[in-house]
């Protein structure tokens, strides 16, 4: 038995695509921009479609994102305002003693002589505002929360997940942002609306507009340290 027929189908179709992304993110962090022509930073667009592969492969594990379960007019609007209101505090939330360190793997979608390169641009866009939000929150939110409260996840209704596992799921989400601060208001903000509505994809959204706005801000602005 490998170690990935290990894993229940439901845990292994939550955990692998973020693990995946993960990795091929360190390995941008660790390579030097230019190594042999490569330019690290098309791992990102490597990373987009073998997750974007994934998630199309386990789609039928994803109940919760299933026609039903989508919100209604009152949630999406809530899911839009959570989105917007963590983009603002995002941004602000970026004093030194608010960080862990400094980014690894930063994207710069800029040529040698300063000018926007936009494939790059809408590449990492695209990923961080349509692909990474299902990704996280899948694992993050669907996995990681209900885990912490049941080891028998699927069994665990959002509403039922509990103190304890909102607090530490989004400790843990936390740790892995470099602007720790603001990653403790995303992480509540996504977690207490799926808690509150029972429906993964409020938080999916108000995830979505948050990397969005986050993105187009910071193509407008030139802050490439919060990409």
């Amino acid at each position: 038995m490998t170690l990935l027929q290990r894993f229940h189908p439901a845990a292994l179709a939550r955990c692998l695509p973020f693990a995946v992304f993960m990795a091929l993110l360190g390995l941008r962090g660790a390579l030097p921009e230019g190594l042999q022509g490569l330019d690290p930073r098309w791992i990102y667009g490597l990373g987009v479609l073998v997750v974007g592969g994934l998630l199309l492969h386990y789609r039928r594990e994803y109940g919760e994102l299933s026609r039903q379960n989508l919100p209604d007019a009152s949630e999406w609007l809530i899911s839009l305002g959570v989105g917007v209101l963590v983009f603002v505090l995002w941004i602000k939330l970026d004093a030194p003693w608010m960080q862990l360190g400094t980014p690894t793997a930063s994207f710069v979608p800029l040529d040698a002589q300063g000018g926007l390169i936009w494939p790059l641009v809408v590449m990492r866009l695209l990923g961080a505002a349509l692909l990474v939000p299902v990704m996280e929150e899948l694992f993050w939110r669907s996995f990681l929360m209900r885990w912490i409260a049941q080891p028998q996840f699927q069994t665990v209704a959002p509403r039922d997940a509990g103190l304890k596992a909102l607090v530490l799921s989004t400790f843990i989400f936390m740790l892995a942002h470099t602007l720790w601060l603001a990653a403790i208001v995303a992480g509540l903000a996504y977690a207490l609306l799926y808690m509150r509505t029972g429906k993964l994809w409020t938080a999916v959204i108000a995830h979505a507009v948050t990397n969005g706005a986050l993105g187009l801000w910071v193509i407008r602005t030139g802050n490439w340290q919060f990409w």
